[in-house]
């Protein structure tokens, strides 16, 4: 039997530093993805919560949550190309409650749809969103659009020029425990305790969209999710 022998290259080839630079390379883009670290001190829990918190105002002030998380994806660079995708998400259909009907003025006969999705920009999720909206005021075109695709539903139903209405907010996270400013002895701003855990879940809405006719077309639940601080923090610490 003839032996067929196979020669790798020297580690100190052009070969080898070829191969060995093209790893490196394919390698980076990973790296880069990894959301960077907050330190666990009272300056980046109080820019966290500023920026929590002026998020959630931005958002309670606009006319299109996607359009404001867009905007933040782009200002914060958390993904190459800052667009809002809907990961739609599986499960069982939840039917509207009578309160949710009502708010929607659909009665009992009136088909409601329900759609849950993530809404991601990059690697990373900015909310979840539970969405019961209402099919018959839709274009068949938006229909098919929420039925077959990955577009946000306010981008979906922008020619309406939709407007929100939010009946319930709520801070999920503070950054800050409650009573640290009258603590005797404060924290140096930038003495870390390790890196700040960032939950899922900063704060949440409910709203209902109306388009330009005062007609509601969907009532919303949403989310707003850790990954909208996958950033690297401002400041000095």
């Amino acid at each position: 039997m003839r032996l067929i022998r196979f020669h790798l290259p020297s580690p100190v080839s052009p070969l080898w530093r070829a191969l060995a630079m093209a790893a490196v390379l394919l390698a980076a883009p990973v790296q880069a993805q990894r959301a960077p670290a907050w330190p666990d001190a009272l300056l980046p829990r109080t820019q966290a919560l500023a920026l929590v918190q002026g998020l959630n105002a931005e958002i309670l002030a606009s006319r299109s949550a996607t359009a404001t998380l867009e905007k933040w994806c782009r200002e914060h660079a958390l993904a190459a190309e800052p667009r809002v995708v809907a990961e739609v998400l599986g499960g069982e259909p939840v039917a509207p409650s009578a309160e949710q009907r009502q708010r929607l003025r659909a009665d009992s006969g009136e088909v409601v749809r329900y759609r849950r999705v993530r809404l991601r920009c990059g690697g990373q999720v900015l909310s979840e969103a539970e969405n019961w909206y209402l099919p018959g005021r839709l274009t068949p075109e938006m229909n098919h659009a929420l039925e077959t695709g990955d577009t946000p539903f306010g981008r979906v139903v922008a020619p309406l020029e939709p407007y929100r209405q939010t009946f319930a907010a709520r801070l999920l996270w503070s950054p800050l425990p409650e009573g640290w400013e009258r603590s005797p002895h404060p924290a140096p701003p930038c003495l870390s305790a390790g890196p700040l855990a960032i939950p899922d879940a900063l704060f949440e809405h409910r709203a209902v969209l109306l388009g330009r006719d005062n007609r509601p077309i969907a009532e919303v639940h949403e989310v707003y999710q850790g990954g909208l601080l996958a950033f690297a923090p401002p400041g000095p610490c």
